[in-house]
């Protein structure tokens, strides 16, 4: 009797592997061995970059932040220290849309926060 070397569920895995590396270059989405790596692969830079994203867009809010404040006369650091004095909770990702699209809004916290700083 024959081996089986192909069974409904070995086609099944490697149609659905196959599937995942579409539009991969060269044998990366044709040849199942090659695919199955680079998907692998291509699903751990996936896991990684959704916790760097995190991270980028934080440094960017942070960046903005601390550029809106130096126009008022503040360093980052004393602004967030001022905000937090003044018991004024707004999170970095709402400020730093403040200093882009509302800069008056962005001075009056500026402000509350040099206020709370000097008392």
């Amino acid at each position: 009797m024959p081996r089986v070397k192909s069974t409904p569920v070995t086609k099944k895995r490697r149609k659905k592997v196959l599937k995942l590396a579409k539009g991969y270059y060269g044998s990366k989405h044709t040849l199942y061995k090659v695919a199955n790596q680079q998907v692998m692969k291509s699903l751990m830079y996936a896991y990684r970059d959704r916790r760097n994203k995190k991270r980028e867009f934080r440094k960017l809010w942070i960046t903005r932040i601390n550029a809106a404040a130096r126009l008022n006369g503040l360093s980052y650091s004393r602004l967030m220290h001022g905000l937090k004095l003044a018991e004024i909770e707004v999170n970095r990702k709402m400020l730093a849309d403040l200093a882009v699209t509302d800069a008056q809004a962005f001075t009056q916290l500026a402000d509350l926060a040099k206020k709370a700083i000097t008392k």
